[in-house]
């Protein structure tokens, strides 16, 4: 049976941590995009849109 250097085992734990961290990110960014989408909606159905000054 071969065992694995430390270091391949420590470079595979990293990238494990970063591919979950990043699919972690992902949703959270998903989740504001999707309420920032409900908050303008709600904007526009009510009439609020403010107007942009120059």
């Amino acid at each position: 049976m071969q065992t694995i250097p430390k270091e391949y085992t420590l470079l595979f734990n990293a990238m494990t941590d970063a591919e979950e961290t990043l699919a972690h990110l992902r949703q959270t960014l998903i989740d504001a995009q999707r309420q920032a989408e409900e908050l303008y909606l709600e904007q526009e159905v009510g009439g609020a849109i403010p107007q942009q000054t120059r």
